[in-house]
């Protein structure tokens, strides 16, 4: 999977942890390496504020991919 996320690969991960777990760590690299091409650019306002909009996101992410190793399981959106 190297695209976003599809709606089958959405309801494969809400029956499989493993590809849930993968989903949401390759998810979390796009993610970051969309931040880094952004800060690569102009820092216009609205720029700014996609930038942290997107670290938000990518720490919210990032704590839940930690509750997953942990054997937390997932947490609701």
């Amino acid at each position: 999977m190297s695209e976003l996320a599809t709606e089958a690969d959405l309801a494969r991960a809400r029956t499989d942890p493993e590809f849930r777990r993968r989903i949401m760590a390759q998810s979390l690299e796009i993610l970051i390496a969309a931040l880094h091409r952004a800060r690569r650019g102009s820092y216009r306002p609205e720029t700014v504020r996609q930038i942290k909009e997107g670290t938000d996101l990518a720490v919210e992410l990032a704590d839940r991919l930690q509750h997953i190793y942990t054997g937390g399981g997932p947490q609701a959106a």
